[in-house]
């Protein structure tokens, strides 16, 4: 499906799964995250980010529709909304974070999911960086997931959620985390086609660029 054909609808409507995309409806997991989660206020890894991921990795379901099964769409959603749940906002290894994740599902699994449970929590593991296992080696759930998960640096709102938001859970200078973009968003690798069409390479360059202008700005005496 051309992606510009292709728009997700709003929060709420993915939430109640107004067009029937995926079995069920994530309304009860939001209402957990909204009341349970504890890094909602993190600089970076807060409810905009997982929002972000959950929109994204629905703006995928809808790509490649036809497929995936509608319960693969659901496990693909639920492990977008808890891949960062209870995440400490800030540096250490990510597989602890990826246990708190887990932890949180585990607890917190409704009843139509506990079949599938070992399969969403596979897909949130697989999200751990660095990545232990090679992007080409992982389902194609896993690696919409893994691409949704690295996109914010593409978004129009990269300078607060990437540059500051990053920097404070890193206790790096904004400055510091704007050198790190062209390297960083230079060796990016989107996995799937989705992604790639969504972020073209014209995209990823003018995104370093506007990096390197901006610190032209910072340095300019």
């Amino acid at each position: 499906m051309p992606i510009e054909k292709v728009f997700a609808g709003s929060l709420p409507s993915i939430l109640r799964n107004d067009d029937g995309l995926y079995e069920g409806d994530l309304t009860g997991y939001f209402r957990i995250l909204i009341k349970k989660a504890r890094n909602l206020g993190n600089p970076y890894h807060n409810f905009r980010h997982l929002m972000h991921v959950v929109y994204l990795c629905y703006q995928a379901c809808l790509f490649y529709q036809g497929q995936f099964s509608r319960r693969n769409m659901r496990n693909l959603l639920v492990a977008a909304m808890f891949h960062d749940f209870d995440h400490r906002g800030r540096r250490e290894p990510d597989s602890d974070q990826i246990e708190r994740a887990v932890t949180a599902f585990r607890e917190h699994v409704t009843e139509e999911d506990r079949g599938d449970t070992d399969a969403i929590i596979e897909l949130i593991r697989l999200t751990e960086f660095p990545y232990q296992t090679p992007t080409e080696e992982i389902p194609l759930e896993a690696q919409i997931l893994r691409d949704a998960d690295l996109s914010q640096a593409m978004s129009i709102a990269w300078i607060q959620q990437v540059i500051f938001g990053l920097a404070a859970e890193w206790e790096q200078t904004p400055v510091k985390l704007l050198e790190m973009q062209k390297s960083f968003i230079g060796n990016l690798r989107l996995a799937t086609e989705w992604a790639r069409e969504m972020f073209p390479e014209k995209v990823i360059r003018a995104k370093i660029r506007e990096a390197e202008e901006l610190l032209e700005i910072i340095n300019d005496s």
